[in-house]
């Protein structure tokens, strides 16, 4: 009994629906899976009996948050693996799962993308599961990180590469007829290999730790830091429902890394401090923003991606429209909130 909570615009809606290939019963629910209340989702996998299910690593952290309690509060004898993906998880969530549902469940968090509706590392049941890794590239991947010079590199954390051809990657784009848009996108870093966007490190046990998207790096004196790591610590706090960091080179070669967080209850000294703290002992003192600054709404992706890039864009000067397309955006007033943050920025910017 397959059961991965999506939507059907996500390329995981695919992978759900292919579990009819391989002869499961698939399930599909239409709602708020934290209605109405947190744990809700756990309630629809022990009413069906499913065998594997897919979530995410912030509805895992909303769980939490809530102190939900999965495995006492419904019966999920059923259960034997919970999949993972939409964001890098934390270790946390993970040792939190294995606490509240079981160890005797593997959690087998995945890493793909949409471009290739599929995964390039994750889960298997002939693997150990480490928290906080993806134990092994998938079947057909030859996954590697390389670094700037395009050199192999384990143990550190490098730019995630496919060097060789995999059976479901686009061939073209729409609209592209000489293919120039295409091979930008993916080939250009790396001639003729496929530079996918995220950092990840390769541990030397050949398991894969991902750091977060490599186009929205933040790059501080010259040190790239991955803007998971501050996620991670930031979102571990009860008081935070969620945060967003940016990190904006300034025209006089000064950096600006603000951080953007959603606190319900008002964005206190107090908390403001125990955000620095958190970051500075979790992460690194490298990690700790310029500015925290109290936001209503941070918007994503239809498919729950934070806009990391667009929003970056957008205060380096681009327009709202054409830095993205509000259409897209689960939440188009929390881009205008940014938008005009972005604008007041600018501003100051030019007076300097």
């Amino acid at each position: 009994m397959f059961f991965w909570y999506t939507s059907p615009s996500w390329m995981m809606w695919n992978f759900q629906v292919a579990g009819l290939l391989v002869g499961a019963t698939i399930v599909s629910t239409d709602g708020n899976p934290a209605f109405p209340r947190t744990d809700a989702l756990w309630g629809i996998a022990a009413a069906q009996g499913v065998t594997y299910l897919g979530t995410s690593p912030g509805y895992v952290l909303a769980c939490i948050k809530a102190d939900a309690h999965p495995g006492a509060d419904h019966d999920l004898s059923s259960l034997r693996a919970i999949g993972i993906t939409g964001s890098a998880m934390p270790a946390t969530s993970s040792i939190w799962l294995s606490e509240k549902v079981g160890a005797h469940v593997p959690v087998f968090s995945i890493s793909g993308g949409t471009d290739v509706v599929s995964a390039f590392a994750g889960g298997v049941r002939t693997v150990p599961v480490w928290a906080g890794e993806l134990s092994v590239p998938f079947l057909g991947v030859a996954l590697d990180a390389y670094d700037e010079a395009g050199n192999s590199v384990h143990g550190a954390v490098g730019e995630l590469v496919v060097t060789e051809p995999m059976p479901s990657m686009p061939v073209r784009f729409w609209n592209d007829p000489d293919g120039t848009r295409y091979r930008d996108a993916y080939f250009d870093t790396y001639p003729g290999i496929w530079r996918h966007g995220d950092w990840i490190t390769v541990t030397e046990r050949g398991s894969v730790v991902v750091h977060g998207r490599s186009d929205a790096t933040l790059n501080r004196n010259g040190i790239r830091m991955g803007s998971a790591d501050i996620y991670q610590a930031v979102e571990s706090l009860d008081e935070v429902t969620e945060a967003l960091v940016l990190g904006m080179e300034q025209p006089d070669g000064g950096y600006w890394m603000p951080l953007f967080v959603v606190v319900p209850d008002g964005l206190t000294a107090e908390l403001r401090e125990r955000i620095v703290a958190v970051i500075r002992t979790q992460a690194s003192p490298r990690h700790v923003p310029d500015d925290i600054v109290a936001a209503p709404a941070i918007p994503h992706t239809r498919t729950g991606k934070k806009l990391e890039v667009p929003l970056k864009k957008m205060f380096q000067g681009a327009a709202e429209t054409t830095a993205l397309d509000t259409s897209a955006v689960d939440d188009p007033e929390a881009v205008r909130w940014f938008a005009d943050r972005a604008a007041e920025y600018q501003r100051v910017q030019r007076a300097r």
